[in-house]
């Protein structure tokens, strides 16, 4: 008595699709879905190191700003 057979959760199925309807349920699983597929994403980035993001950022910003010598102030 302590385990279910294959008949109750046909029956339990059932009565869940009954009461919340195909349409409710399938949206649900999209939802779940991608909140997952988002939290695996978030995860795979966390495993970058932090001073990598960082140093980027700012290596790319310090270019933009620097001027090639020579060319400094004689040419205004």
């Amino acid at each position: 008595m302590g385990s279910f057979s294959i008949w109750h959760w046909i029956i339990v199925l059932v009565i869940v699709l009954l009461v919340f309807g195909t349409k409710r349920l399938t949206s649900g699983a999209k939802d779940l879905g991608s909140a997952v597929k988002e939290f695996k994403k978030g995860m795979r980035d966390d495993d970058k190191p932090a001073g990598q993001l960082g140093s980027e950022s700012r290596s790319h910003e310090q270019d933009k700003h620097e001027t090639p010598a020579g060319q400094d102030r004689d040419q205004r």
